[in-house]
């Protein structure tokens, strides 16, 4: 079972406008009987998943169908239908990838070179987060930002009707298509921030990942290619056509994947940066297009 889970947040039964407490059919199974199941099925965090389940079932037929979900392998996030991420509660929809925790620290850098970018050009930052997934990422970014035009776009149509719930809710288009290819012309030469949780598993590996993983999220998210990178590259290689003259790309890979990531970085004409979380086990390249294309590595 899956060790990233979100956090207990306040249970849907509260009424907004009263406050008051949905009460409860008497027959609801006790906690201890929804810890114990999920317990026996291997769930690491037995305790905090069930507290969540039962904050969610609106009745005891939906807490039974959710455990039973869960105890039989599907990932928390979409027996919930949602998941904790950058600080927001973000839709995930049965067959979308489920956002990591790791990821937070791709954002984190996203957040600070938004920042920075609008400081230095004095409008509001432009964000394009490709393979988007359930929009997560982007959507974390916008609502981190004070002003931001964003824009996503993802090749799964599950993913992309998923996304457009998260990321119109802060602004934000998503768009459905490979990569860069469906995105307005007008943003060629305009983005600040390029986020892209790109598929860095390598093929022959992605049969080593959690059972959740392979069987309930797509493939075309996790498999990387040969050697894992083969969508960075195409990233990669699109990506000065779109960036701004000091514009920032980051990806998520692998640690041990990073060195050749950064010289396929480097042959693109981005200046390549690696940051590590230790804490997150994240690894991020950043690549960031010269200003001045004379300075171009």
């Amino acid at each position: 079972m899956s060790s990233s889970h979100p956090s207990p947040q306040p249970s849907p039964l509260s009424s907004p406008a009263s406050g008051a407490a949905v009460p409860r059919p008497a027959a609801e199974p006790p906690r201890s009987a929804v810890v114990t199941r999920l317990r026996a099925a291997g769930c690491v965090f037995a305790e905090d998943e069930a507290a969540l389940l039962i904050a969610a079932a609106r009745t005891p037929d939906d807490l039974a169908a959710m455990v039973e979900r869960r105890a039989t392998g599907h990932p928390l996030e979409h027996v919930l239908g949602w998941a904790e991420f950058g600080g927001l509660r973000v839709s995930v929809d049965p067959g979308v990838f489920v956002p990591r925790r790791r990821t937070e620290f791709l954002l984190g850098r996203a957040v600070a070179l938004g920042r920075r970018a609008a400081e230095r050009t004095g409008r509001p930052t432009v964000a394009v987060d490709l393979c988007c997934g359930s929009g997560a990422v982007g959507a974390a970014l916008a609502w981190a930002l004070d002003a931001v035009e964003l824009h996503a776009s993802d090749i799964e149509p599950a993913a992309v009707r998923c996304a457009r719930r998260n990321v119109a809710a802060v602004g934000g288009r998503v768009y459905e298509g490979d990569l860069f290819d469906p995105l307005p012309g007008h943003l060629r030469g305009r983005i600040d921030v390029l986020t892209a949780n790109v598929p860095y598993v390598p093929s022959e590996e992605v049969g080593l990942l959690p059972p959740e993983a392979r069987e309930f999220e797509p493939l075309v998210a996790l498999d990387g290619g040969a050697d894992g990178l083969d969508v960075l590259r195409r990233v990669t290689a699109a990506a000065p056509r779109w960036l701004a003259p000091g514009g920032h790309l980051l990806v998520e890979t692998g640690e041990r994947q990073a060195p050749r990531a950064v010289e396929t970085f480097r042959r693109s004409g981005l200046r390549p940066e690696v940051a590590t979380s230790d804490e997150l086990y994240a690894t991020v390249v950043i690549g960031t297009l010269p200003a001045d294309p004379a300075a171009a590595p």
